[in-house]
């Protein structure tokens, strides 16, 4: 896999489209909070971007299926890259409108390129590698979440804020030039980019190949544990930091679960080779309702790090896992239309989630709300770990007959 030239322009791709990324994310936050003085406000203009990406996303999956994933991912880098110019001019003009100008074009941006990079790893790499990739992939993407937004808390201090985005900009045409040596055999992957219709092209039958594959519907709705906490992961860490009153705490939980989530992208190969994927599935969701259930004793510096340490390297097992699953699964000539609909799925569960965080802090605090959302991902997955075993009962019976 290490020798493939089209893994290592993938990885580091990433790393660099990571780092712009999150230079881009520091800065919104640091333009908002001089011309926004209202939060309501503020949710709802990042929202706006979010709702922009959910309204492509069946075209950009339709697309990804039609099109050359390799052409997708061009076209949608450098719309990625043209947006940071409408920031410069929010910046220049100070005005909100152009900001979210910004905003929507990079999120529609997002939900083209996304979809086709899922569907592109599994035709650059063996399938028996594809566990790997995703590990090593997902990593790199962590590593350029924490490197990016310290290099853009330090850069804030040295640099204008306009300077940042100049930097931003940098990062996606480097994307966009690294794209171009991507050398991907998509005539031998699908028949789709030979103009032949694979098996219809509407965004919609996508979803009798989900219900028709339990295996892919379960883990798909098995996500929704994982998020259950990453949707109110920034509002859960505040709320640690002022019921702890240490803002300290933010720093080293945030570093826990980077460094967690690496190691456990790294291991689940080794693990990979000892357990089918379902099994890993199972319990690091298992594992993920426990991290949640730690979280009643947030008051406790040491339990709440432990806590996003243990929800750090679940998730590094977790979602490479998932990963694997939909693109071993899932039928190559529709592999646009499902990540695309995944990527709906997830930005709608985020943003539920995320509503739902913040009213029960409100109501009822963190500690109650842990538990509730710790025993929730535990009947979840007990729940569905009874259903896998009928299914693999019913698949051996069906064999034996």
């Amino acid at each position: 896999m290490w020798k493939n030239k089209n893994v290592w322009i993938l990885l580091i791709g990433e790393f660099i489209a990571g780092l712009g990324l999150w230079l881009g994310i520091i800065g919104n936050l640091e333009f908002m909070q001089e011309k926004v003085p209202s939060d309501f406000l503020k949710s709802l203009i990042l929202g706006s971007g979010l709702l922009a990406g959910l309204a492509v996303g069946p075209l950009a999956g339709k697309w990804t299926d039609q099109v050359r994933k390799k052409k997708v991912m061009l076209i949608s880098g450098f719309t990625r890259a043209l947006s940071v110019i409408f920031m410069l001019i929010a910046i220049e003009t100070g005005s909100v409108l152009w900001m979210i100008v910004f905003l929507v074009s990079i999120q529609v941006s997002a939900a083209f390129y996304f979809p086709a990079l899922q569907a592109a790893i599994p035709m650059v790499v063996k399938e028996k590698d594809l566990l790997q990739m995703n590990g090593v992939h997902m990593n790199v993407a962590t590593l350029s979440r924490i490197l990016g937004t310290a290099l853009a808390g330090i850069l804030l201090v040295l640099i204008s804020l306009s300077m940042l985005y100049v930097l931003s900009l940098a990062a996606y045409i480097a994307l966009f030039i690294l794209t171009w040596f991507l050398s991907i055999d998509e005539d031998a992957a699908s028949p789709a980019v030979k103009g032949q219709k694979a098996k219809g092209t509407s965004f919609k039958e996508v979803f009798p190949i989900i219900k028709g594959l339990p295996i892919v519907m379960m883990t798909l709705i098995m996500t929704l544990v994982p998020l259950l906490f990453i949707g109110g992961f920034n509002l859960m860490v505040i709320n640690i930091s002022e019921l702890q009153d240490s803002s300290a705490i933010k720093g080293w939980i945030y570093t826990a679960e980077g460094i967690a989530f690496m190691t456990g992208a790294f291991f689940v190969k080794r693990l990979g080779e000892m357990m089918s994927p379902y099994r890993i599935l199972f319990f690091f969701s298992f594992v993920i309702g426990v991290s949640q259930l730690l979280l009643y004793f947030a008051d406790n510096p040491v339990m709440s790090v432990v806590s996003f340490a243990v929800f750090g390297f679940a998730v590094g097992c977790f979602f490479p896992t998932a990963a694997t699953i939909f693109q071993t699964r899932m039928p190559k000539e529709f592999h646009g239309r499902f990540f695309s609909f995944r990527n709906m799925l997830d930005r709608l569960i985020f943003q539920v989630v995320l509503l739902i965080t913040g009213l029960l802090l409100d109501l009822v605090g963190l500690q109650i709300m842990t538990v509730l959302f710790g025993c929730a991902s535990l009947i979840m997955t007990g729940l569905f770990y009874s259903k896998y075993r009928q299914l693999k009962h019913t698949v051996l019976a069906e064999q034996a007959s």
